[in-house]
């Protein structure tokens, strides 16, 4: 029996067909789950989202822009949404932003007010706004939030700088909404997810041979793929993992145990 059958959510963040979200939803739909998505502002934007999105086999997408430091586009998804859809069982927010140039080695002590806001913005309290406009309709049956976070946030990885910054808040902000939602049978929780060559990631330096170091060190003596996050989200998103709320979940093969 597919497990998210009868089950409809929203997923924030599909960048192209390599990103984690794009996975989690690969997982998603394989299980029976209806899809509705955002894209960021722009015709090259949608075009990228709309081709990724088709891949996965869904020719007519719910596909609309949203620029998430608006909290008036934020609205506007919500209230389109509703128009479409009569439930929303799991939200997945998959966003971060932080300028790129402030993501080099040695730059963190010169990073700008604005720079370290900005990726603060976008990248945790983003959660803590969708959260708000998901409330009231997960409120009606319980489901399930979840967010993408990276071991950065816990330990320092050279240049990744205010984007651990902004992971931690992230997962900080997983953890209070997960203790004022629960009343309303909504559980939040992260997925820290190993190292994945995205647009995102290769806008940090110093992570080209990151790879090849993470398979050297991982108990597992591989690189994370796609689908073990889509997965892990997957169960997250389900009512298999209906006891699992306010948790940083690793799906890294294991680096994050190791020392020096």
């Amino acid at each position: 029996m597919s497990i998210m059958q009868g089950k409809t959510g929203l997923i924030v963040g599909i960048a192209n067909d390599r990103s984690y979200a794009w996975f989690i939803a690969q997982s998603l739909l394989a299980h029976g789950a209806r899809l509705a998505f955002t894209h960021l502002p722009g015709e090259k934007n949608e075009r990228r989202t709309r081709k990724a999105v088709e891949a996965l086999g869904i020719s007519d997408p719910w596909l609309v822009p949203l620029d998430a430091a608006s909290d008036e586009q934020i609205d506007s998804v919500f209230t389109r949404y509703t128009e479409s859809f009569d439930r929303m069982d799991f939200l997945v927010h998959s966003i971060a932003f932080a300028d790129r140039d402030w993501l080099q080695p040695g730059t963190f002590t010169d990073t700008p007010r604005q720079a370290y806001l900005s990726a603060i913005d976008i990248s945790a309290y983003t959660l803590v706004a969708l959260a708000k406009r998901a409330r009231p309709m997960m409120a009606r049956t319980g489901g399930s939030i979840i967010c993408m976070s990276y071991y950065g946030a816990e330990k320092v990885v050279l240049g990744y700088n205010i984007m651990g910054v902004a992971k931690a808040a992230l997962e900080c902000s997983t953890r209070y909404l997960a203790a004022e939602l629960g009343e309303h049978r909504i559980r939040v929780n992260a997925i820290s997810g190993g190292y994945l060559r995205t647009l995102a990631s290769s806008a940090v330096g110093g992570t080209d041979s990151m790879a090849e170091r993470t398979a050297q060190r991982a108990p597992l003596r591989r690189n994370v793929e796609g689908s073990d996050v889509g997965n892990t989200a997957l169960w997250l998103c389900s009512d298999l993992s209906a006891g699992v709320t306010g948790e940083t979940i690793y799906v890294d093969c294991g680096v994050n145990l190791i020392g020096l």
